[in-house]
């Protein structure tokens, strides 16, 4: 058994798995494996991750679901059921992992703990920089001034985020103020989680379902928050940032009113 199980929320942009990947590849903690949680992807990409899956020297797990319109959460808690590990890091698969990523969910990871990074906001034009072999040479961990110079443009945005911090007292400084948890990058027991009963999968569009709700459903469950900045650093490749949607405000209210961590809409459905 793996020390934990990285599952990475995936639709069709394989060029970006890539570069995902090759991050991992490089990752200074080597003991765990990647399950991939594609929410519909074609044929064509699916056939490309079989190809290239054992290229890898980390175990790589491929699920799928049939595309039916956004059903992140749903191909999320059967990540979880896939998961042999009994800790848990989720990642958006066009998010790439400081090397030092796994190793420090790991090392920050407590009982009644939700741990959540951050991540910077790469440019189109950064973006279109990277390879998979600039990735595994440390082009992002070692370009923090290209991005400073790029964000001061107004393209790049959060790069302060991309500072990573071996100095505890630093740590501790800027981590005084517990952040909100990212649906991109956090990790918990796997125990936690099944407590109650995984993602809610009645949310069918992007934001809140992946991660406010959670949450919220944890901290009713006693779950602390631990905020890893300048710890657990990630860098998202661009694209157009989705709103959040209307309907999902609405069904996060109805969650809150109720008051209750377990989901009936989960892994378990009753």
């Amino acid at each position: 058994m793996s020390k934990t199980s990285v599952i990475a929320a995936f639709y069709n942009n394989i060029n970006y798995l890539k570069l995902v990947l090759a991050g991992f590849e490089r990752q200074s903690e080597k003991d765990f494996e990647l399950i991939i949680a594609d929410d519909g992807s074609r044929e064509e990409v699916v056939k490309e991750i079989e190809t290239i899956s054992s290229d890898y020297s980390f175990r790589i797990k491929h699920i799928r679901q049939n595309d039916n319109g956004f059903r992140k959460n749903k191909i999320l808690n059967q990540g979880i059921l896939a998961s042999e590990s009994g800790y848990l890091i989720f990642i958006d698969a066009d998010c790439v992992p400081h090397y030092k990523f796994v190793e420090e969910h790991l090392n920050e990871s407590s009982e009644n703990t939700v741990c959540t990074g951050r991540r910077v906001n790469l440019s189109e034009k950064i973006t279109s920089l990277l390879t998979e072999e600039k990735i595994k040479e440390g082009f992002l961990e070692t370009n923090n001034l290209l991005m400073l110079e790029d964000a001061v443009l107004g393209k790049s945005n959060y790069v302060e985020k991309g500072f990573y911090f071996k100095n505890k007292l630093l740590r501790k400084f800027f981590n005084k103020k517990v952040r909100g948890l990212l649906g991109c990058n956090f990790s918990l027991y796997k125990k936690d989680m099944i407590a109650i009963n995984g993602f809610d999968e009645r949310y069918e569009a992007p934001s809140i379902g992946e991660d406010t709700d959670v949450q919220f459903r944890l901290e009713l469950n006693g779950v602390k928050v631990k905020s890893l900045n300048h710890i657990a650093v990630q860098y998202h490749l661009y694209h157009n940032l989705q709103e959040r949607l209307q309907v999902n405000l609405d069904l996060f209210e109805e969650v809150k009113k109720a008051k209750l961590a377990y989901t009936q809409y989960g892994i378990i459905r009753l």
